[in-house]
């Protein structure tokens, strides 16, 4: 199959009932809100406005500085900022939220968002504990609004492609036994952060949120995916992406336990979130799921989700993919599409009722089994598993 024979598989689609209500016209600017205008919130707002679809209305943030940061990098001009949640939400000219808060702070920022009735894009991971799940998903159910996850994989034609060419029933690659995931070298959680004086301006309290209260510490703000209470480092920002990917490619979103080994090796600060970590996923359809991942500089050739089949192998990355038949000669695709972009692009298009969401909420709850699985076997030493009903995990 080559590129331009493609047709992406998400076209215009039937609304669902729910959201047929808050449909904009196809002209409107969709009025956006930024409730945490950090590095992510930065870039993915971006992005939409690249789209010319959006008009940023309002942020909402811990700290006035990074709002600053946001305005004068994108050239926003006078765009006002609150500390208060209630404000966007009580804004009539807020269509929609970009949620790129913190992990813990997740899910009770999008229960509020869904039940005041704003479309919201929630950045992953969409919970940083396995049981906010259900109160998550209600929320969604019960509202009257679109929400889309935050695996922007989901968006990109290539993998849509590739999910049709190689997973959908072609058994190009014949029975898959192993799924092996490859990420390293994550910068930005390598950074070694020292206190320093609570800038002014700054709600400790605000970020803190449900977490458990602690005098303030700059490292646990500027670096908090360095610490448990706030996120769950590699095990979430990057085994959530590449575990979505597998588990999309092979139809089977079961894990029936996880067993993590690594440590914090070479990163001697106080953080409590592992700098290396080798985890093997054990799924119900069965195949392995192996994510290995450090946030030294490793450097992989790629980045990759590598899909090894009695047929053949297929090594699945953001900018392309190679697949090599154990028979015939190998192939090789190069993608330049911008994924985060073709993912903002989604989630408005479906705001205005022209195509289905890529990403909806059972997306992003799916994403995340792999990944609170394999933390609870981190802290715990233990292989562990869901129960019966998949409510909680326990040990295996």
């Amino acid at each position: 199959m080559k590129r331009r024979d493609f047709i992406v598989g998400t076209g215009a689609a039937a609304l669902t009932a729910v959201s047929y209500g808050n449909i904009l016209g196809a002209n409107d600017k969709i009025g956006i809100a930024v409730v945490g205008a950090g590095r992510r919130g930065r870039w993915v707002l971006g992005e939409m406005l690249k789209t010319n679809q959006i008009k940023p209305v309002i942020f909402c943030d811990v700290w006035d500085e990074q709002v600053k940061r946001t305005i004068d990098y994108l050239a926003l001009g006078d765009i006002p900022m609150t500390y208060n949640l209630d404000e966007v939400l009580t804004n009539k000219n807020v269509d929609a939220v970009l949620l790129a808060t913190p992990d813990h702070l997740h899910k009770n920022y999008a229960i509020q968002i869904l039940e005041a009735g704003k479309h919201l894009l929630l950045e992953k991971p969409v919970t940083l504990h396995f049981d906010e799940g259900t109160e998550l998903k209600e929320a969604v159910v019960g509202s009257n609004v679109i929400c889309q996850t935050g695996t922007q994989q989901r968006s990109a034609q290539m993998y849509q492609r590739v999910k049709e060419e190689f997973f959908g029933g072609s058994k190009k690659l014949g029975d898959i036994v192993f799924v092996r995931a490859v990420w390293s070298n994550f910068g930005w959680q390598r950074r070694q952060l020292e206190q320093r004086p609570k800038p002014e301006n700054f709600k400790w309290d605000m970020f803190l949120g449900p977490a458990p209260k602690t005098e303030y510490y700059w490292p646990r703000y500027d670096g908090w995916r360095h610490y448990k209470e706030y996120g769950t480092g590699i095990l979430s920002d990057l085994l959530t992406h590449w575990g979505d990917v597998a588990q999309w490619m092979m139809d089977d979103t079961n894990p029936l336990n996880a067993v993590t080994t690594g440590g914090i090796y070479h990163m001697k600060d106080d953080r409590t979130n592992p700098d290396t970590v080798n985890t093997i996923v054990q799924y119900k359809g069965g195949w392995n799921f192996t994510f290995e991942c450090s946030i030294l500089p490793i450097k992989n050739q790629h980045d990759s989700v590598l899909f090894h089949g009695t047929e053949g192998k297929l090594e699945l990355f953001r900018s392309g993919y190679r697949y090599t038949p154990h028979k015939g000669k190998p192939m090789a695709f190069q993608n330049a599409e911008n994924l985060t972009y073709a993912h903002a692009k989604n989630f408005l298009d479906a705001i205005k009722g022209k195509t289905r969401l890529s990403a909806p909420i059972e997306v992003g709850l799916n994403a995340v089994k792999p990944s609170h699985l394999a933390a609870a076997s981190y802290w715990s030493g233990q292989r562990m598993q869901f129960n019966a009903d998949q409510t909680k995990i326990i040990a295996s």
